[in-house]
């Protein structure tokens, strides 16, 4: 197995490694958003982040704060050991439809309670995803969901090697 060799934080960002485990879920008031095709599928300043031992945030819209009509359930689900059982959404924009790009937990543990009626997004299908002013980058590989801005240090869960971190 290959130890990852942590990235030196500079004086404004988060070090990935400083973030717990197991992942504690908390309220942010960051400036949110979703464009696909210039339509805005999803924007809030009451998300939620969880935060992961070397993950880049995951990001909850509340379910208020997000276009439903441009979200279908689909047959996919997983289950996370720390916040329960996940179902999935396909998102339709302009004719496009993306399967299982968005996913909620119905019903979420206990230290998770505050994502019940929300709802995360993987960046990369769509267009632009932002935090504050900046468009994220996702996280490397295709099982995470976590959006990566420059605010944050590496390296990231999901690179090649990464698989046992």
């Amino acid at each position: 197995m290959t130890h990852p060799v942590r990235n030196t934080p500079n004086p404004d960002q988060e070090s990935v490694w400083d973030y717990p485990r197991p992942a504690i879920a908390q309220a942010v008031s960051s400036y949110l958003e979703i464009i696909h095709r210039g339509v805005t599928i999803a924007e809030t300043r009451t998300g939620v982040r969880t935060l992961e031992t070397s993950h880049p945030p995951s990001y909850y819209f509340p379910r208020d704060d997000v276009d439903m009509a441009l979200l279908s359930a689909s047959a996919h689900s997983s289950v996370c050991e720390w916040k329960g059982e996940a179902s999935y959404f396909d998102v339709t924009v302009a004719g496009e439809t993306f399967p299982a790009v968005a996913w909620s937990y119905a019903n979420p543990t206990a230290p998770f309670h505050m994502l019940k009626r929300h709802i995360a997004f993987y960046a990369a299908p769509f267009d632009a995803c932002y935090v504050d002013d900046e468009k994220v980058v996702s996280q490397p590989g295709s099982f995470y969901g976590g959006w990566v801005t420059s605010k944050l240090a590496g390296p990231f869960k999901g690179i090649p090697g990464s698989r046992f971190w």
